[in-house]
């Protein structure tokens, strides 16, 4: 595809929150054993790390669950949320820094026949529309957590020339971390592969 190139690890030392508007229009995909899938990124969240970001499951440190956090950057952190969707994060910044960026939202741009047999009945539109579609699209598992992205089953390209990003608050997390002054939200305007905002209860004002 036009445009874009594989990145090196250093892309990936960057702050999250300039790393995620700089992931927009990046192409991931994914070779399972019955098959690729390949998503174009149209939304990303930015999550710092210990004691920098109430929003970040590392905020208070390491545990067993954000380990990866804590590693080097370009490669896979995973976890479950509410118990049933795998959300995917790319690690940022040196190792030790703690931080990710959330891929939230993409549009399937390789691979649609077996991106819609993983998720039936579902319009194209919103076959990796939100975090926990976004994995099943692609066909990533939880276990996959730890992997480096810049190497088989991933291939990664970002785009040469940034694109234009829109940012708000993040959708969904309660909190200090969820409110305005947490803008790190970024997203392409008008871009189908963009989830609706959801404003947690909880979120700060």
């Amino acid at each position: 595809m036009s445009g874009l190139v594989a990145p090196g690890r250093e892309f990936f030392e960057q702050d999250p929150v300039v790393l995620a508007p700089l992931l927009l229009g990046a192409v991931l995909s994914y070779d399972a054993p019955d098959g690729r899938v390949a998503i174009r990124l149209s939304e990303l969240e930015a999550y710092r790390g210990v004691g920098e970001d109430p929003g970040s499951h590392a905020f208070r440190g390491r545990t067993p669950r954000n380990a990866v956090m804590f590693g080097e950057p370009g490669h896979l952190y995973a976890y479950f949320s509410y118990g049933m969707h795998v959300c995917l994060n790319i690690v940022a910044r040196p190792a030790g820094s703690s931080s990710g960026v959330l891929m939230r939202g993409a549009t399937v741009v390789d691979g649609l026949d077996l991106a819609r047999s993983r998720r039936p009945g579902v319009n194209d539109r919103d076959l990796a529309r939100g975090p926990g579609r976004l994995a099943k699209a692609l066909g990533v598992p939880l276990d996959a957590g730890g992997s480096d992205l810049l190497a088989p089953p991933f291939t990664l390209q970002v785009v040469q020339t940034p694109l234009h990003a829109a940012s708000g608050p993040r959708t969904g997390v309660g909190g200090e971390g969820g409110g305005s002054q947490y803008p790190w939200r970024f997203w392409l305007p008008g871009d189908e592969g963009v989830s609706p905002y959801r404003r947690h209860k909880l979120a700060a004002e």
